[in-house]
């Protein structure tokens, strides 16, 4: 059964480590739940978003990239990553990252290969979308950044990623915030249709199986991102400033070509790279996850619908909650900051 409690309103004083300087938040309470149940979190406004900018991006060389990031908080801090989906960008954190730093903890947001200021380090390199090539490029983060273990937390390409690294190295992991739960991509199954409200709303997967959607993308990457956006979140009032900000990421010069390896990969159109097949092998097995987990979902997405987490509940067989973010979409952690900032806080204590 769930347990809900009534939201309350409470206002946090934090300090960014970029000198915005202090900064007043209002937040929403939030209930919790066990694995049986979900709790019920309600969405603040995001209309202070833009008061926030991350106007400091770092770069440092990490693998096969030089990657650009946000860094906030203390570096002794426990540290926290925050990865973001497609189509968007650093910017999904834009008031989530604040609220984690004046915790205590080292907030990392790096911008996806393809996104931002992230560059290939040598023109010869595959531009690969698969799966673990990506979360790959967060493992030699870390790495790079001294990072030993971490709490990982996303939504869209960057719940992926996440889940990826629990599975495979949860030497590496803390602990994970999950949006919309275990969706490590397994290609066998990706091969068999879905029901047809399903398939509508994932239409740019197929769009992208072609050229004329490779030339679309390439020819209209902010037009088709608002369109997804608003499909993706229903509900969400976003003002032109706050999209504008997140699509200068996608005229980074590798972007069309990761998303669109990306999309064809899943749908075993295209290959991935050999280098990568073994733990494609172990992905494709299912493995569960171990490390304590918190999985989320916006009551209001439009290419995910929410759950009660029970038909994934089995892949974490660590410590884990389901929450759900009312009134939030898919771009969970601009839309409802507080809850997704709660998550992580929570789930470094389960």
């Amino acid at each position: 059964m769930s347990e809900v409690i009534n939201p309350r309103r409470r206002h946090f004083l934090g300090t960014t480590a970029f000198g915005i300087g202090a900064m007043a938040m209002e937040l929403t309470g939030f209930a919790r739940a066990q694995t049986t149940g979900a709790a019920q979190l309600t969405a603040p406004s995001t209309s202070k978003a833009s008061a926030i900018l991350f106007d400091q991006v770092k770069q440092i060389n990490a693998g096969l990239l030089n990657v650009g990031y946000v860094e906030m908080g203390p570096q002794n801090g426990p540290p926290v990553i925050l990865l973001h989906g497609w189509p968007y960008d650093i910017h999904s954190y834009v008031e989530v990252a604040p609220v984690l730093a004046a915790a205590g903890y080292r907030v990392i947001v790096p911008h996806t290969r393809g996104h931002g200021t992230t560059q290939f380090l040598r023109d010869k390199t595959f531009r690969n979308g698969q799966q673990t090539a990506v979360a790959l490029d967060t493992v030699a983060l870390m790495d790079a950044l001294g990072i030993d273990k971490a709490i990982l937390a996303g939504y869209d390409w960057g719940s992926r990623t996440a889940c990826v690294i629990a599975a495979l190295w949860p030497e590496r992991c803390q602990a994970i915030v999950s949006a919309n739960g275990y969706i490590i991509n397994n290609l066998e199954f990706n091969k068999h249709p879905l029901p047809p409200a399903a398939e509508h709303a994932w239409w740019y997967q197929f769009y992208f199986a072609t050229p004329r959607g490779q030339a679309g993308l390439e020819a209209n990457r902010r037009a088709l991102a608002k369109v997804i956006w608003k499909e993706n979140s229903p509900k969400w009032q976003f003002d032109d400033a706050t999209f504008e900000r997140s699509a200068a990421s996608f005229d980074n010069p590798d972007y069309v070509a990761i998303v669109i390896h990306n999309y064809r990969w899943r749908l075993s159109l295209v290959a991935g790279e050999p280098q990568y097949d073994d733990l494609e092998r172990r992905l494709a097995a299912g493995p569960t996850i171990t490390v304590p987990a918190i999985t989320i979902d916006g009551d209001a997405n439009g290419v995910a619908p929410a759950s009660d987490g029970s038909a994934y509940a089995r892949k974490f067989t660590g410590r884990h909650e389901h929450r759900i973010a009312l009134g939030a979409g898919h771009n969970l952690p601009q839309e409802a900051p507080q809850a997704f900032a709660d998550a992580v806080i929570a789930v470094a204590k389960l």
